[in-house]
């Protein structure tokens, strides 16, 4: 009897999918016996598969991409929305162009993808997605304005399509990592960015990026099929590292 974790045979999509967290999650699923396919802007495959070059702010490019997987494979099982861009930049700095680019990938692509692998799982009958969210949706960030007001509409999207999805037998959840190391935040994280997260983070490291993909296996195996409308922090503790050094009694 298969066991409640095996993701033998599943057909899934990722985007984001060529480097950082997306890449991460698209060999876990590979090393679990998955066929897995994504979109990027460079169109790097990190394993065998249905990989394409596209911009997830782009619906057209998602539909494309479904459609060739449902046509290709027989179906989608499941579709993880991973691809964004971080700008560090304060409000009042922010332009219509910077917060309307921002949105595009990190807001509007995570509509597109959920639509189109909706689509398909609802006429299947099943299907799980994950949105990969933030920490900085629970702990804000002074500077990712943008970044975490996306990241706060994707968790909020992610309950209520949980909740429309359900009837068709399809889950929705997120994932929340905290401080994770990809290359997306190489420039971010300055040497004392890092100092002041190891301090911070109780487990007293920054995540890698397949720290994150466990959990996103997780939340697409049969052990998570009674999950849905849940955002699931994956940080080491920060969130709710309280700690300021009381002095004992």
């Amino acid at each position: 009897m298969p066991s409640r974790f095996d993701l033998t045979g599943r057909r899934v999509v990722v985007t984001g999918a060529s480097s950082g967290i997306g890449e991460a999650v698209a060999r876990g699923f590979a090393e679990a016996g998955a066929r897995v396919g994504g979109i990027s802007l460079d169109g790097g495959a990190p394993v065998d598969g249905i990989f394409v070059a596209g911009d997830t702010g782009d619906p057209e490019a998602l539909e494309s991409l479904a459609e060739r997987a449902d046509r290709e494979w027989g179906g989608i099982d499941v579709w993880v929305n991973n691809a964004a861009r971080l700008m560090v930049r304060p409000a009042v700095d922010t332009s219509d162009e910077d917060w309307h680019g921002l949105l595009r990938a990190n807001l509007h692509g995570y509509f597109y993808g959920c639509r189109a692998a909706a689509r398909r799982m609802v006429a299947a009958g099943s299907g799980s997605i994950v949105n990969v969210t933030s920490a900085t949706r629970i702990q804000a960030v002074p500077g990712l304005v943008a970044y975490t007001a996306a990241k706060g509409a994707i968790e909020a999207l992610t309950k209520t399509l949980a909740l429309e999805l359900a009837p068709h037998g399809v889950t929705v959840n997120a994932v929340a990592p905290g401080a994770t190391d990809t290359q997306m935040n190489a420039h971010a994280y300055t040497a004392e960015v890092r100092r002041r997260y190891e301090e911070r983070i109780p487990l007293g490291r920054i995540a890698t990026a397949d720290d994150v993909a466990g959990t996103v296996l997780f939340l697409a195996t049969d052990a998570a099929r009674y999950v849905t409308g849940h955002e699931l922090v994956v940080d080491g503790g920060l969130t709710v590292n309280g700690a300021v050094g009381h002095a004992e009694d």
